[in-house]
């Protein structure tokens, strides 16, 4: 399949320039702040955004969803964002070779182009392969992570069928808070941050910058053609990575009527890969987002946000120039929240989105842009025992033409501590760029891939903790597929097509509790991803999604210690649709200590894969094996 089709295995290197800091630094102070961002002055640890469009505590949210916050991070000290999300329910991860190595995260067993990505309330990804750089966001700038698992495309539009996640940069925590950590580890790894934020009477601030460098290791034992397989090549070598970030954050509140907000986030890496016509490539995320918000009165809020993505990579082949894929993604919403109309207790919004995507690189298409606009609507009420949530959406896309998605959530609280809750939503997926126009490839009559889903879930909050179990499924029509009966002069061999469909059901099942000094934590997936279309691989498992996964923490305090262990297990999984090349299910062990021998000061240990199991997420793709990382980390209390 040509280079340009799959997203590169892995990052790229673009050095931070002067006049690239300057011109983020204008925007984030006068661009006005993304779709959904929270305001500092919202306790983020208390609500959840993204289910909703709105503030909702935990306890009213309808739907599936993990909350991972800063504290948890720092617990937990997972080497990467992927490490972080695999231990959540309902998440499965393919990876290309280790560290900084192109990543792919698959939701409720949908493809991994049917989760959308906000970073602070801007949308990011590429609009040629259809896919976030995951690899590429570092975990030391992140303060908190929203996942709402199940179709949110009639608050969001496409690309959210199996569910949303949400990344927000870190915030202020008191009048001025430093922060700051430096880390040495396994292959030859080096990690820094430094920060400051702070808050006043009406203003706030945050300002992040951390490095992430490792020699890596041998990202792919691949074989060459014919008959090949992962990298199509064989370069016995260490696989390096360089990871370089920025993050700018602030904003006024002028009175009680008005405020406003700005973000500015750049991500930039230097990634070695095994490959046949690249092995090294440069890349950059970056996100620029402003909101200003006016309530001119208590019940009514109306909200107006503007933002930038852009996913920018330049591949090499031993140190000559490949090709460039760089894409451009501008923003703009505006939202009215009402509320108690006509004396009702509920909250009423509605909305208006538009987007715009540009592609420019080497590769030509014959259509490098195309812009969507949305008129979205939801209802949320409360009567006694009862919650209901409900929103429709219709998007216009200039490729494709109309969408319409709706979702309605309903809640019954059997007791105090109980509630039973049951969904029903659609959603759709656009074709990317490289599905609709790559050379040879592209197939400018695609329609967007359709699902249809179901849920049901008791969640309870008892006085030792918190469970959930959730049952799903979810039909998806018209899947985009490489189609090898295609033919002419578009399509010399074969193209893109919609022929597929698949049925996905699953259960989840998830509890904490907190006994004493002890942590306990813990969930299970059963999934069953099946292929349903009508031809030979009917009945086989999608690739790359394992049946079962589960995760298991536990963390005990002893003063100013602590120590924890994690223990996740993966089932087999398929690496291609034919399910001839299988690959196996394996369990790894993390361990971890950390010593607060001061107020501000703590040193923190952890050691990943302890029992270095061998074990591959992408066939002929190497994953670490025993490895370890020593961090000093100074935050004083604020």
């Amino acid at each position: 399949m040509p280079r340009g089709l799959a997203r590169f295995a892995g990052s790229h290197h673009v050095s931070f320039r002067s006049s690239t800091l300057a011109v983020a630094i204008a925007t984030a102070l006068f661009a006005p702040l993304p779709v959904n961002a929270a305001d500092a002055s919202t306790d983020l640890d208390s609500v959840v955004v993204t289910a909703s469009r709105t503030e909702l505590t935990q306890s009213q949210v309808l739907a599936a969803s993990t909350v991972i916050d800063r504290a948890e991070i720092e617990r937990l000290q997972p080497r990467s964002l992927a490490d972080l999300l695999r231990a959540t329910p309902g998440v499965s991860i393919a990876n290309n070779g280790g560290p900084g190595k192109s990543t792919s995260v698959f939701l409720r067993g949908t493809e991994s182009d049917h989760v959308l990505v906000l970073v602070d309330g801007v949308k990011i990804g590429s609009a040629t392969s259809g896919t976030a750089a995951f690899q590429d966001i570092p975990v030391d700038q992140i303060e908190r992570i929203e996942i709402v698992r199940g179709p949110y495309s009639s608050l969001y539009g496409s690309d959210a069928l199996g569910g949303v996640i949400q990344i927000f940069t870190r915030r202020p925590q008191g009048a001025f808070v430093p922060n700051a950590s430096v880390g040495i580890g396994s292959y030859d790894t080096l990690r820094g941050s430094v920060g400051f934020a702070g808050r006043g009477t009406q203003g706030w601030y945050s300002v992040e910058a951390s490095h992430d460098q490792t020699d890596g290791i041998n990202a792919c034992r691949g074989k060459p053609s014919p008959r090949g397989g992962g990298c199509y090549t064989y370069e016995p070598d260490r696989d390096g990575y360089r990871n370089n970030a920025l993050s700018l954050k602030g904003g006024w509140r002028f009175d009680e009527q008005w405020d406003a907000d700005a973000t500015a986030t750049r991500s930039e890496g230097r990634n070695h890969y095994d490959g046949t016509s690249s092995n090294f490539a440069e890349s950059a995320t970056q996100v620029l987002g402003g909101r200003v918000r006016y309530k001119p009165a208590k019940d009514v809020q109306i909200t107006a946000n503007v933002g930038r993505s852009e996913d920018l990579s330049t591949d090499y082949e031993n140190g000559d120039y490949a090709d460039t894929f760089n894409t451009h993604r501008d923003l703009a919403s505006l939202q009215a929240d009402l509320g108690r109309i006509g004396g009702s207790a509920g909250l009423t919004t509605i909305g208006f989105d538009w987007q715009r995507d540009r592609v420019v690189g080497s590769t030509d298409y014959f259509v490098d842009a195309r812009r969507n606009h949305a008129l979205f609507a939801q209802w949320q009420q409360e009567f006694g025992d009862s919650s209901v949530q409900g929103s429709l959406r219709h998007d216009e896309n200039s490729q494709f033409g109309g969408k319409t998605t709706g979702s309605l959530q309903y809640g019954y609280a059997l007791t105090k501590s109980l509630r039973v809750t049951g969904s029903y939503g659609t959603a759709f997926k656009a074709p990317t760029f490289n599905d609709l126009y790559y050379p040879d490839y592209g197939n400018p009559d695609l329609a967007p891939e359709t699902s249809r889903n179901w849920k049901l879930g008791i969640r309870g909050t008892p006085v030792w903790g918190n469970w959930s179990l959730n049952a799903f499924q979810n039909e998806i029509d018209h899947l985009i597929v490489f189609d090898s009966s295609l033919s002419g002069p578009l399509f010399p061999f074969g193209g893109a097509n919609n022929i597929d469909r698949s049925r996905i059901r699953g259960v989840e099942l998830a509890a904490d509790t907190t006994l004493g000094d002890w942590r306990l934590g813990g969930n299970a997936t059963w999934l069953q991803p099946e292929d349903r279309s009508d031809d030979g691989t009917r009945g086989n498992l999608l690739p790359r999604r394992a049946r079962r996964t589960a995760n298991v923490d536990v963390d005990r305090t002893f003063g100013a210690v602590s120590v924890g262990a994690s223990v996740f297990a993966s089932g087999y999984r398929y690496d291609d649709t034919a399910n001839l090349n299988r690959l196996g299910g394996y369990a790894l062990t993390d361990l971890r200590m950390a010593y607060a021998f001061d107020a501000a000061w703590k040193v923190e240990l952890a050691a990943k894969n302890v029992f270095d199991r061998h074990y591959e997420t992408a066939r002929y793709f190497n994953q670490p094996g025993r490895n370890w990382m020593l961090t000093l980390r100074y935050q004083p209390r604020s």
